[in-house]
């Protein structure tokens, strides 16, 4: 296999060199393609990134310096026949002999194949031509753009370097930006004597100063700052329409006098004429809420009408909603002064429901007051009951194929709260190495849009911070997967938005029963602890033919070899291996209950999904078993606290993450991820195998199958390793290559360790000291993305870089296609 892999590397670096070559198949004589653009500012090449958007053209996209999607768009033949009859005419042989063995309807087909795959080729990339046009406007934008910055006096010339052998060329761009013009004498006048008031009592700092450097960019801030100052202070018609800066240009010392004025009133728009208005601080009057709003039923006046607290619902039909708990979504209330805030506020509340698929909201005149608005609030409901399927496909080093299936059942505003009830059933069947498998599971949820919580806890967090609380239970059964594991959940959590950017979260009695319903098959699923414990058993009875029988005499072996110290004395390396394995029995058979307390806090800065500068950073800190293990003083044969005779998990855990992703231009993203986490137990308890951490898999260190790396230096060769400390960081730079085809180049670093301090873990798989950091494993690799708008679908291959448990030659010992792992996954590893 590994040779395999070599050898279709090999022809796939070939085909890319190739792909290099032949770039300008299809340009043209007397055209050129453009290789490259360069920018000269004031005499120095720079690479600022914030300069690529006024390039109208950039060079094709290419991975390794290779220019993939054209590569692909070459394949193809502008000049081969574009209709099923022009292939025949061209092909009269083939074309006959389809139609005489078939019909002339297979010969059309047959034909078309050719063209789709012709014209399939040619709808990637295709090289980009240098246009003259394109150079002239891209001067013009340098130019603008300098002019913004201050630069007035800014000159922008072109050069192009033609390569007449290879039919390619630069464009070389001379950008001479002279003295920056600064900002002088700077006079506020408000003409309005209303917004003058409002402008004086705000306390409001102009970001216009003196002896800065003139900025397009201030001037739309402090635009921007007045009008939300006035837009904020009940003046609801002020736009920035009434906004104008003047600015001196005439003077000869690079300064500038800038005059900002505010109009004094504003026209409005009268059968037909303008007339002027004094602007006005408005209040809100009358508040009318829609709540089943449609185009259809527009016109048509609403059957029931319900007062709460001076706002007004309206429905056509029965009311389905409790006006006590819409109303906490509506930040106004009659004899409030206008706010875009609130406003803003409101409207994102009611999506945040999940109920409405518009919220449309309308301020009008209140007739017979002149600073008076009437606030209406248009809200069409989404079906009250929707179903969803998820399907899923998989393939992993545990399971050769799995297939997966999510039901889900939504009924909204369930108890007229605007609540959400989901029940969901889901099942998995797939192959392993023990054969075929499945899974099935239901849980029931329901999220409140507010704080349920005794003795006025819910009045800790105000309602413009978006509290939800989620209650939910959850039972899932395996089969043939492990030892067959059985669980119960019952969760509670609370959640609010802090702000914008900030998040928290504290989830309470969330309680999770694991219970192992097949544990004779430990030695099954773990061979290599059955080879290991093998090994053993020869050395103890002096037998090279020895076999453990399975299960009983293996477990019953690890307890005799336990309580003789003579053993100990004689064989310690054999004795450790028997209780480590002993003890890693124990914690993987053991039924666990798992209490958690745990707060959540994220920090997301991220405006969209398509923004792609941004930070994001999360802490979770998380405790099981402190509440309940102050219940219990019982204890089990292992001295494990037990709480109804099953073993509670006891354990502090901490979990920090952090992302930050830049922008770098060309459709180009550069991200990092850090990941540090640990798990200290207490009252001698085990960390449950489905909390412990692990390394390695399609969304961590890629180059590493999960659960295969570590702890530590250790090479163990167990199916399943786990440790209770664990760092991952990741770097990749993600690019276009063409059309919807992403590209990608990563580094993964990082490894698990051990820190409980267990006597039966192995040296090289603690976390000593600093030095252990020596342990990180490095692997690094290439990736494509296949960019289907609702999610994305990933290929990424990883090379083992680093590897820490090699004896000698651990740099790149391993790094080739055939020691390679092939990561298929959906969406972005982070």
């Amino acid at each position: 296999m590994a040779k395999v892999m070599k050898k279709l590397s090999f022809y796939f670096l070939l085909l890319l060199f190739l792909a290099a070559c032949n770039a300008t198949k299809h340009v043209a004589k007397k055209q050129f393609m453009l290789s490259e653009n360069t920018v000269f500012l004031d005499s120095v090449k720079t690479k600022d990134i914030t300069l690529q958007k006024y390039l109208l053209q950039k060079p094709n996209a290419s991975l390794l310096g290779m220019p993939i999607g054209l590569f692909f768009h070459n394949l193809g033949n502008h000049e081969k026949p574009k209709t099923p009859f022009e292939w025949a005419q061209e092909h009269p042989k083939k074309y006959q002999f389809i139609k005489n063995i078939f019909s002339e309807k297979q010969s059309i087909a047959y034909a078309n194949s050719f063209i789709k795959l012709n014209n399939w080729f040619l709808n990637y990339d295709k090289p980009v031509l240098l246009s003259p046009s394109k150079i002239k406007r891209t001067e013009d934008n340098l130019w603008a753009y300098y002019k913004t910055q201050g630069y007035f006096k800014t000159t922008v010339n072109s050069e192009i370097v033609k390569d007449t052998l290879r039919k390619k060329a630069q464009v070389h761009y001379y950008v001479n930006r002279g003295k920056p013009t600064l900002l002088d004498t700077i006079k506020i006048k408000i003409e309005s004597p209303v917004l003058d008031s409002i402008y004086k009592n705000s306390g409001a700092v102009s970001l216009l100063k003196s002896g800065d450097q003139y900025n397009d960019k201030t001037f739309r801030n402090e635009a921007n700052n007045v009008v939300k100052l006035f837009k904020n202070n009940g003046v609801y018609h002020f736009s920035e329409a009434a906004l104008g800066f003047y600015v001196d240009s005439t003077r000869a010392d690079n300064k500038t006098n800038v005059t900002f004025l505010i109009a004094k009133d504003r026209f409005k728009e009268e059968r037909g004429s303008y007339i002027k208005k004094d602007y006005k601080v408005h209040k809100i009057r009358n508040i009318n809420v829609h709540t089943d709003y449609t185009f259809t039923l527009k016109d048509k006046k609403p059957t029931d009408t319900v007062l709460y607290k001076g706002i007004r619902f309206l429905s056509h039909g029965k009311l389905k909603y409790n006006p006590k708990y819409l109303a906490q979504s509506i930040f106004f209330k009659s004899g409030d002064i206008y706010k875009d805030t609130l406003t803003n506020l409101t409207r994102n509340h009611l999506k945040s429901l999940k109920n409405f698929k518009t919220t449309n909201i309308t301020f009008s005149p209140t007739t017979g007051f002149d600073d008076a608005l009437e606030m209406n609030l248009f809200l069409s409901p989404i079906e009250k009951y929707t179903t969803g399927l998820e399907l899923e496909f998989s393939q992993s080093n545990i399971r050769s194929s799995d297939i997966a299936a999510k039901y889900s059942i939504i009924n909204r505003n369930a108890f007229r709260g605007a609540e959400l009830l989901k029940l969901s059933f889901s099942g998995s069947y797939f192959n392993a190495q023990n054969g075929p498998g499945w899974e099935i599971g239901a849980d029931a949820s329901i999220e409140i849009p507010r704080f349920v919580a005794p003795f006025g806890l819910s009045k800790l967090v105000p309602k413009r911070m978006n509290p939800r609380t989620l209650f939910s239970v959850g039972s899932s059964f395996q089969k043939n997967i492990g030892l067959d594991r059985q669980t119960f959940t019952i969760q509670s959590d609370y959640k609010w938005q802090y702000n914008s950017t900030k998040t928290i979260q504290l989830e309470l009695f969330n309680t999770q029963y694991i219970q192992n319903l097949n544990v004779n098959r430990f030695f099954n699923i773990y061979r290599s602890e059955y080879a290991n414990l093998n090994n053993v058993a020869q050395t103890y009875y002096n037998n090279v033919n020895k076999t453990l029988s399975l299960p009983n005499e293996a477990v019953s072996f690890m307890d005799l070899v336990a309580a003789d110290t003579n053993f100990r004395s004689s064989n310690p390396t054999e004795y450790n291996t028997a209780l480590n394995i002993l003890n890693r029995y124990n914690i993987v058979t053991s039924d666990f209950l798992i209490p958690i307390l745990a707060y959540s806090y994220t920090y997301n800065n991220q405006i969209d999904f398509k923004d792609n500068n941004f930070s994001f950073f999360k802490l979770r800190l998380a405790n099981s078993g402190n509440i309940l293990g102050l219940l219990s003083k019982e204890y089990n044969t292992n001295n494990k606290k037990t709480l109804f005779k099953i073993p509670l998990a006891q354990y502090f855990k901490a979990d920090v993450e952090y992302k930050k992703f830049w922008n770098i231009g060309y459709n180009s993203v550069f991200g990092i991820r850090s990941f540090l986490g640990a798990i200290l137990t207490y009252d001698g308890s085990d960390i449950p195998f489905t909390r412990s951490y692990f390394a390695g898999g399609s969304n961590d260190i890629r180059a590493w199958q999960t659960y295969q790396l570590g702890p530590g230096s250790r090479n163990s060769g167990l199916e399943f390793n786990v440790g209770s400390l664990k760092f991952l960081t990741s770097a990749e730079y993600r690019f276009d290559l063409t059309g919807s085809l992403k590209g990608a180049l990563f580094i993964d670093a990082g490894n698990i360790w051990d820190i409980s301090g267990s006597e039966f873990v192995d040296k090289d798989a603690r976390f000593s000291n600093i030095s252990s950091l020596e342990n990180i494993a490095i692997g690094s690799g290439v990736g494509v993305r296949y960019d289907l708008s609702f999610f994305v679908l990933r290929l990424d291959v990883g090379f083992k870089t680093y590897e820490p448990y090699l004896a000698r030659n651990k740099w790149f010992k391993n790094y080739n296609f055939g020691s390679a792992v092939y990561n298929i996954g959906i969406n972005y590893p982070f």
